[in-house]
């Protein structure tokens, strides 16, 4: 590779994963910039066990390989490895020129990797049911039947994904015997009552974004933000691919829509992407172009939090935050008992049971508590991972404050959402319950010595 090539990246992903498509899309706008080449490879079942389960202890993608021929999992700590070695252009604005812009980019991509990601599987699995209508189960089995028979033609590829849901997702009778995603979606807290709560709320998000899309095409403004990734995970892969979701995507919300292949950076001509110019003729017929994107093509200055942006973050205090106080609360508390060893692991899985921990995150375990959705009370398992997650947003939220002037100015933007300034005390809250992640695993801290 000549020196001045750039560097290149392996990314084993599908595109009908949740994860893949926030990894996918950032990768191809750093690619944009010409500071980074990379490969989407399929990710199929064969490379799963022989490569990926190898290198990080667990199949679940996007993985990247890097350069030097390191794998890691898990998109969060993906856009961190790869923001270090590229800086360029940045997906958050700097603590010390943005304070607020940085904390609320955060703060957004915990809600949609976490908590949207509860609608977005509620979305694509309601609509597979044997007895859906309108159903999306045939999309859905060729899409997952690509991992199993990449090679074979399209009905028996068909035919594997089918195969595969019989198996593990026990599809025929998901309603009376769950197993797999559907029981997930059980043990995160979708049921009979909780079920139009959750689809209100999705509902309710996708009007906020919509309202927000109307004035401005990024979360900060006119350029792409690790907001917007985060976002992509739950819009592109499961509300704006599946096919009866995207029908309700596409003619209830058209700029959430536009939004997703804006950011998503391909095919995306009338959406007007990132990079992409509009062009007025001038004096003879000269093309003079423009930025396509609003707000110049840029972030919006002064670290402005736009009003539509608002209505969103009051979203993630209302619904999500009682859950991530609740859930730090829990998981303290099993660290700190006999039952649990210091440097132990500790379930780490976003969406089911971790195997092997059952008995702690379902029933009446100690890590499931009680919570409230649009009103609605359910029960849900406790997500250590979120836990993990929110120790990435104290360290963001502890520079934006040190920043000149950013103590008044976060302070004051929390203060305007109840149960906001809570927030603040978030090194406390994490005390008891600080994690460590190797590959796609998690362990508790060691005590002190």
């Amino acid at each position: 590779m000549p020196a001045d090539a750039p560097a290149r990246y392996r990314l084993f992903s599908w595109e009908h994963s949740y994860f893949s498509g926030k990894a996918r899309a950032y990768l191809r706008y750093k690619a944009q910039a010409g500071g980074l080449d990379y490969e989407d490879v399929l990710a199929t079942q064969e490379l799963i066990m022989g490569l990926l389960m190898p290198a990080t202890g667990t199949g679940a993608v996007p993985q990247l390989q890097l350069p030097d021929g390191r794998i890691i999992q898990d998109t969060s700590e993906i856009l961190d490895v790869v923001e270090a070695a590229h800086p360029d252009p940045p997906v958050a604005p700097t603590a010390a020129g943005g304070p607020r812009q940085r904390l609320v980019s955060y703060l957004i991509e915990l809600l949609a990797d976490e908590w949207m990601l509860v609608y977005a599987f509620w979305e694509r699995w309601l609509g597979s049911y044997d007895d859906a209508e309108p159903s999306h189960a045939a999309f859905n089995e060729q899409q997952w039947g690509v991992i199993f028979a990449p090679d074979a033609t399209g009905l028996e590829r068909r035919k594997a994904g089918r195969a595969f849901f019989e198996v593990a997702f026990n599809i025929a009778a998901a309603r009376s015997e769950p197993r797999g995603v559907y029981q997930g979606l059980v043990d995160l807290g979708v049921d009979a009552n909780t079920g139009p709560a959750w689809k209100a709320g999705n509902d309710r998000l996708l009007a906020a974004l919509e309202a927000h899309f109307s004035a401005h095409d990024f979360v900060l403004g006119g350029l792409p933000s690790l907001a917007d990734f985060g976002l992509l995970a739950p819009l592109y892969a499961h509300l704006f691919r599946d096919p009866v979701a995207s029908f309700d995507l596409c003619t209830r919300f058209p700029l959430v829509a536009e939004w997703v292949e804006r950011t998503n950076g391909t095919n995306a001509l009338n959406a007007r992407s990132y990079g992409q110019q509009l062009y007025s003729l001038g004096e003879g017929g000269r093309l003079v172009g423009r930025p396509a994107t609003s707000d110049g093509g840029a972030w919006l200055p002064g670290d402005e939090i736009p009003d539509t942006l608002l209505p969103i973050l009051a979203i993630f205090f209302e619904e999500m935050w009682p859950v991530l106080v609740s859930s730090m609360e829990r998981l303290t508390a099993h660290i700190a008992s006999d039952a649990h060893t210091p440097g132990g692991e500790i379930p780490g899985k976003s969406f089911t049971v971790t195997p092997g921990f059952d008995a702690l995150q379902q029933g009446d375990g100690v890590l499931c508590h009680d919570f409230t959705v649009g009103g609605v009370a359910g029960r849900r398992m406790v997500v250590p991972y979120q836990v993990w997650m929110l120790q990435r947003v104290a360290t963001e939220l502890q520079a934006s404050r040190a920043a000149p002037g950013g103590e008044d100015a976060v302070t004051a933007l929390l203060s305007g959402f109840p149960r906001g300034s809570e927030l603040l005390e978030l090194d406390a809250l994490l005390a008891g319950c600080k994690l460590r992640k190797e590959g796609g695993r998690l362990f508790s801290l060691e005590a002190a010595g």
